[in-house]
């Protein structure tokens, strides 16, 4: 079953326009996104307050978040996640039963998000986290009723 099509993904401003998404946590996300535009040469493109950040890099993007553990406690700790792959797809709820039903560990079930997501993470055989995401609506970041998020390049 083919749930990564070529053709381009639906525009929303909420994140990134690119398949694969890395979800890198650190201890202190501004430090973070200060570092890698200095270091690195990415670009911050929407900060949610100081605990959330898109970045562009080249033709793809990270999100840069805060540590959390499995109770989304934000502090490192021995039970935390040291890090998250996001992926973009067409249609999540087909892409969560088929995954379901090879009896992957799932984490969350698909949700619809304020910012026009649907999305659902699931464990792998490695105990790596994923999370597909699927876009419901062209959300606007300033939309959302949180006056901390910034969409800093369109």
């Amino acid at each position: 079953m083919n749930f990564y099509p070529s053709d381009e993904l639906p525009k929303n401003p909420s994140i990134p326009a690119t398949t694969v998404i890395p979800v890198l946590p650190y201890p202190d996300v501004r430090e973070a996104v200060e570092w890698l535009t200095r270091v690195f040469g990415f670009s911050e493109r929407l900060q949610i307050a100081d605990h959330r950040s898109q970045m562009n890099v080249g033709g793809g993007a990270i999100i840069v978040a805060e540590y959390i553990d499995r109770d989304r406690r934000p502090q490192p700790g021995a039970d935390y996640v040291c890090h998250q792959t996001m992926v973009r797809v067409p249609d999540v709820q087909a892409h969560y039963e088929f995954v379901l039903s090879c009896g992957a560990k799932v984490l969350s079930e698909p949700t619809d998000h304020v910012y026009g997501e649907r999305q659902y993470a699931v464990q792998d055989l490695g105990g790596h986290r994923w999370i597909f995401s699927q876009t419901l609506a062209d959300s606007d970041p300033g939309e959302w009723g949180d006056e901390h998020v910034k969409l800093l390049i369109p």
